[in-house]
């Protein structure tokens, strides 16, 4: 039989490598919601990435939650796309968020076709960020959003159903908004795991 040797006496004499788990580097893309921010492991949203963001039914916060980040990128003068939103966007509730209207653009579209406009958009590294709404894209969709995020250098967020929350995903970032109780769970964030606790959306402010 071998001899027994102590791990901790391996360490002391260097025999043995111990890794270090990498540093996150911090976000410079906060989520304009100090509770939020604070449960990310880079302190904001996933850069040059897609978020995506799962909802119990349309009106349940999900436009509050990004109206902060888009209001400081319309400040900025970036310009911000809307990807077939099911509804036309109520102006003077965007305006009151602090949103500039002149930044915003608005593409109609449906199935394949909003798909490939929120790609373009996406690869095209002219836009801020870029909302779409694609409540029956797949596993392939998704990819090839992240993929234009990364190399548009771009925040994209794709709106869906909370039922995709069953299926993977490749975004860097899943956000769960329910209706009742009203709150947000993170399910899957890149850098770190997922906190279990969700976080009332009245904490959002």
């Amino acid at each position: 039989m071998g001899a027994v040797i102590a791990l901790e006496a391996l360490l002391d004499q260097r025999r043995v490598w111990k890794g270090r788990q990498a540093a996150v580097p911090a976000s410079v893309q906060p989520t304009g919601h100090a509770a939020l921010d604070a449960l990310l492991p880079t302190g904001g949203w996933p850069e040059s990435a897609l978020s995506e963001i799962l909802c119990a039914a349309e009106g349940c916060g999900e436009l509050r939650l990004l109206w902060p980040t888009l209001a400081r990128l319309s400040a900025s003068g970036e310009r911000i796309v809307l990807v077939a939103p099911p509804h036309v966007p109520y102006a003077p509730a965007w305006q009151a968020a602090g949103v500039d209207l002149r930044a915003l653009a608005l593409i109609q579209a449906s199935g394949r076709e909003a798909l490939w406009a929120a790609e373009q958009c996406l690869r095209s590294g002219s836009c801020g960020a870029v909302l779409c709404w694609l409540p029956q894209a797949d596993d392939r969709a998704l990819r090839r959003l992240q993929v234009a995020a990364e190399t548009g250098q771009t925040l994209a967020f794709a709106y869906r159903p909370l039922a995709a929350a069953l299926n993977p995903s490749p975004a860097a970032l899943r956000l769960a908004v329910e209706a009742r109780p009203a709150q947000l769970r993170v399910l899957k964030c890149r850098g770190g795991l997922a906190p279990a606790a969700p976080l009332p959306l009245a904490a959002l402010g």
